[in-house]
């Protein structure tokens, strides 16, 4: 079994991010994938914790893994409809 690769480095820039992977790899990645990110503030988004399996931002509650960004999934959380 293969693993994901690892990512090094995340850089922002107006409508994207950027994922450098240990296997020479940069992903790009259109922000509005991800509405938590695209609405949080530069702060917000530097404060990125990196994993061998993704990417972690604590104050916003946003988990990216690189499994996922690597098969071309967005944001896979669903919006809670409320009871009629």
């Amino acid at each position: 079994m293969t693993s994901s690769p690892e990512p090094l480095a995340v850089r922002f820039d107006a409508d994207s991010f950027w994922v450098d992977l240990d296997d020479g790899r940069t992903l790009g990645i259109p922000l509005a994938w991800f509405p938590r990110l695209l609405h949080a503030t530069r702060a917000q988004r530097e404060q990125v914790e990196l994993s061998r399996s993704g990417l972690h931002w604590e104050e916003i509650d946003e988990d990216i893994s690189i499994a996922g960004l690597l098969a071309g999934r967005g944001d896979m959380t669903h919006p809670h409809k409320a009871a009629a």
